[in-house]
């Protein structure tokens, strides 16, 4: 049996930092990961999909270019194996860098293998048996893959998969209406396949409010991606040059299908049971405010806690990990605002609560909205698509959430994240001084126009 001080299960956004740091306190730590270094984000999500989104990006700008006085003759040609080649690069050398960080540290021992827990304080690994005091599970999530009548006789795709096509879909079919299936419906458009997106519930990306999802869908529309919600009784079968979507009201004849309906915990094959550790119904590892199991020493960070499914909250529970038993802080989970992108193009940047949540809260609200049709920077580069939109409290004069919806909203967004977690009152972020031309100079236009609703 060896021994660490910590062992790390799990690679993604937090174990390798968190590993880091113990290891700068001269802690001896075991670092285990069944597959590649970087996780879900490296590897198959933010830095390999907004790659291909920055290769959809400059396909439409391209076909667009005349309206700019900018004349391509010919038609637009993509070339599948070079845009797959490029994402596969960035991740590459993402991953690569994290190998050689890590290898150059003294007392990180990485080891590649599937751990399971022995009890609570030993995992095995490759018929090895290691113990520690203190175990932190950062394993991730998988797509979410449902049970639909004839799913099992398809050749599906999921979102690790997707990334991996050198060739160009005739006709794509989205199953799923939320974040990862819409990136990709929009960026296979631009690509320039057929894309049709099948949504179970009544709008696209059901956690925001109705006027922004509905945005979302004129904005794809807009783009001639077929959108059908409301689905129901959806099913699959082999066709003679595809595959055929059925749903109660349409019928789509497709080359491929996405399977795009969420994403599942890495936890069914920890050994939890024999550690102790306890999940919800939905497999997520139950965690305190500070992160913190139902097992003295066992802590859960990253999408398999449920407290987020991103990059930068499971970065920031390594953030609160390390304060708290590094630096004798004392941060929670509760304190963090959360924060979110979709990156359509135009993207959304989100922060906050929604209005519906806002209203639910029994709070006196005000809401301002406002067009980027009138914003000089988004006429200036002819992309005016979107609103903006941020909910107040109308005593405490906090802003309690924004939405942007429109060109750089994802950018845009954190000068409202940045005076939400400073405590900022609306009235005091009126009277900044932005710099013009930019998005982000209506921000106090948009604040000064806040109306009690």
């Amino acid at each position: 049996m060896k021994s660490f001080d910590a062992i790390v299960v799990g690679a993604g956004q937090a174990g390798p930092f968190l590993a880091a740091r113990m290891v700068e306190k001269g802690m001896k730590v075991a670092l285990i990961e069944r597959k590649f270094l970087g996780g879900t984000c490296v590897n198959a999500g933010c830095m390999p999909t907004k790659t291909l989104v920055a290769s959809a990006r400059a396909a439409h700008v391209a076909r667009n270019s005349a309206a700019y006085g900018v004349n391509i003759p010919g038609e637009i040609a993509i070339d599948m194996k070079v845009v797959r080649g490029r994402a596969e690069t960035v991740t590459m050398n993402a991953r690569n860098g994290l190998i050689g960080w890590l290898a150059g540290m003294e007392g990180m021992t990485v080891i590649y293998g599937h751990a399971r827990f022995e009890d609570p304080k030993t995992v095995s690994v490759n018929g090895e048996t290691l113990t520690a005091p203190r175990i932190f599970l950062n394993v991730g999530a998988r797509p979410v893959i449902p049970d639909l009548p004839g799913i099992n006789d398809i050749d599906y795709l999921t979102s690790t998969s997707i990334i991996h096509l050198d060739t160009l879909p005739r006709h794509l079919a989205v199953i799923g209406g939320s974040y990862i299936g819409l990136e990709f419906a929009q960026m296979y458009r631009r690509f320039g396949a057929e894309v049709s997106v099948i949504e179970h519930g009544p709008k696209l990306a059901s956690r925001e409010d109705e006027d922004i999802s509905d945005a979302i869908a004129d904005v794809l529309r807009s783009e001639g991606i077929d959108i059908h919600t409301g689905a129901s009784e959806i099913a699959f079968a082999k066709s003679s040059d595809g595959i055929t979507v059925a749903t109660d009201s349409a019928r789509i004849d497709a080359s491929h299908v996405l399977i795009a309906t969420g994403r599942k915990p890495n936890t069914d094959d920890l050994g939890l049971d024999a550690a102790g550790v306890i999940t919800d119904g939905r497999g997520f590892i139950t965690v305190d405010d500070r992160l913190a199991t139902n097992v003295d020493g066992i802590w859960a960070l990253g999408d398999c806690n449920g407290h987020g499914a991103f990059t930068h909250t499971s970065y920031n529970d390594f953030e609160i990990a390390a304060a708290n038993l590094l630096d004798g802080d004392d941060r929670k989970v509760s304190s963090r605002i959360p924060a979110y992108a979709l990156y359509i193009d135009p993207p959304l940047g989100r922060v906050g609560m929604t209005e519906k949540q806002a209203r639910a809260s029994g709070r006196r609200i005000m809401i301002s909205t406002r067009p980027m049709s009138r914003v000089g920077r988004a006429n200036e580069r002819g992309e005016t698509k979107g609103f903006m939109k941020v909910i107040a409290d109308a005593e405490t004069k906090k802003i309690l959430g924004a939405a942007i919806l429109g060109i750089e909203g994802d950018e845009v967004i954190h000068g409202i994240i940045d005076a939400m977690n400073a405590g900022t009152t609306y009235p005091a972020l009126q009277w900044s001084v932005p710099i013009h031309p930019t998005v982000s100079e209506l921000i106090p236009t948009l604040l000064g126009d806040l109306k009690p609703v």
